[in-house]
């Protein structure tokens, strides 16, 4: 937990951030109520421990004016001049307890627990208020209910490590679910209410993502003007959420690794070694085995990674839960504009299956989305959809031909794609498939590796 200390006596301010900091958790201090209520609006805390007389300023005061702002902080006061009246007061003010000073350690451990119990029921609150909104959404993700053989034991295996501490890769194209899948896992498992905590491994340079993952403390780079902790404090006891753990730098991977064999991390800038008790799940759109043979990824890690992995499989090769998913899609986004449809056009199916759907379901759920909103009669037709949907041979895909033709509307890269997908399949060798193809064999390599034929 993260408290601020708000005392204007710097010896028993500095004593109190050390008790708590020696019992786990974070604390900073305030010298003055006015200082505190700006260090509030600058950062979160978790608790308040508040003095009823800070020299000028009434303890009293500010605990109304901290209820006012942050009425879901609770706040604990102390005082060297405790009374029943001045504890009646500052109860019915809001504060969740009091301590007259000078306090026994055991004692403020007691209030400390009773703290870290409002915390938990507090996140458990929270939890409850988000499944009840997603359910007044009426949340489309279909995660748990294909159809295909493939997902269905993708999704066993996932429901069965569940239940385990078991480190968790979850691998898959752009857009097939995998953050949903790593969410629905930490439902079903015995941390679901518990944190869970996400953390986009390219999404910040290294230095930012090394403090974004296990803090730092002040002046440890620029602009680290005050102490944080990182995301894997704030997953203590729950999940932490790896996003295309495949593009983390090299620098961080050891770090990782520790944590993951020794539950041990360090702050950016510290040489405290603290304990960690989290559950990480991994996701990655790259392949690990081969950022491994090119130097980009530790061998070791991907070892202690790969405890339990699982491949989520691309939507073209869904095809049984297409159109089931498209019809699910488009009652939830029905239902959101207040409109009523029936169903897709027949041209709509079958260009629907005629698509490759290269960003999966994400892209077939925003393709919904839009012909829902631009939709003027009671179906979705074709021209209800963006351009590269509108396939005036789809057709052909119902009888099983390539929905690709030349002249047809679809893109250069699409054309392509299914030009080589035929080759390669007529072919008995790459070699030929290359000769036929006016290109040299390294480059056919890297254009099956983008589509995906490896």
């Amino acid at each position: 937990m993260d408290f601020l200390i708000i005392d204007d006596d710097k010896t028993f301010r500095d004593a109190t951030c050390f008790l708590i900091e020696d019992a786990g958790h974070y604390a900073e201090g305030a010298e003055s109520g006015e200082l505190g209520l700006t260090t509030l609006k600058e950062d979160k805390f978790d608790a308040i421990l508040l003095d009823v007389n800070l020299g000028r300023e009434n303890g009293l005061d500010v605990l109304m004016e901290i209820q006012k702002q942050y009425p879901q902080i609770p706040v604990v006061m102390f005082t060297a001049q405790g009374n029943v009246k001045t504890a009646v007061e500052a109860m019915r003010r809001g504060a969740v307890d009091f301590l007259e000073k000078p306090f026994q350690r055991e004692q403020f451990l007691t209030v400390l627990a009773r703290l870290q119990r409002l915390r938990s029921m507090s996140r458990q609150i929270e939890q409850l208020e988000q499944e009840v909104n997603d359910t007044k959404a009426q949340n489309p993700e279909p995660i748990f209910d294909f159809t295909t053989t493939a997902m269905r034991e993708v999704m066993d295996v996932l429901l069965r490590a569940a239940k385990t501490p078991a480190t968790i890769l979850i691998c898959g194209e752009s857009g097939t679910g995998k953050s949903v899948a790593a969410r629905a896992v930490h439902r079903q498992s015995h941390l679901a209410d518990k944190p869970f905590v996400t953390v986009s491994c390219p999404s910040l340079s290294r230095e930012l993502l090394e403090s974004e993952l296990f803090g730092h403390v002040r002046g440890s780079f620029t602009g680290a003007v005050k102490d944080h902790w990182g995301k894997v404090k704030a997953a203590e006891g729950g999940t932490l959420f790896l996003d295309e753990i495949g593009d983390l730098p090299l620098e961080i991977q050891p770090k990782l690794l520790r944590l993951l064999q020794e539950r041990e991390y360090e702050r950016l800038g510290e040489n405290v070694t603290r304990q960690a008790d989290v559950r990480v799940i991994g996701a990655t759109n790259r392949d690990l085995k081969k950022r491994v043979a090119e130097g980009a990824f530790r061998e070791d890690l991907y070892f202690r990674l790969n405890v339990i992995t699982v491949e989520i499989p691309p939507l073209r090769e869904c095809e049984a839960d297409l159109l089931r998913f498209a019809e699910l899609y488009l009652k939830h986004f029905a239902a959101q504009c207040g409109r009523q449809f029936d169903g897709l056009s027949s041209e709509t199916v079958a260009s629907l299956r005629a698509h490759s759907w290269p960003g999966n379901l994400r892209e077939l759920r925003n393709a919904i989305e839009r012909a829902v909103i631009m939709a003027r009669g009671g179906k979705l037709f074709p021209e209800d959809f963006s351009i590269e949907l509108r396939r005036p041979n789809a057709a052909a895909a119902v009888n099983g031909e390539s929905p690709v033709q030349v002249g047809s509307f679809t893109s250069l890269e699409k054309l392509e794609e299914a030009h080589l997908r035929k080759i390669i399949e007529r072919t008995s060798s790459l070699s030929d498939a290359a000769e036929i193809l006016g290109i040299d064999q390294a480059t056919l390599y890297r254009k099956r590796k983008k589509i995906g034929l490896e």
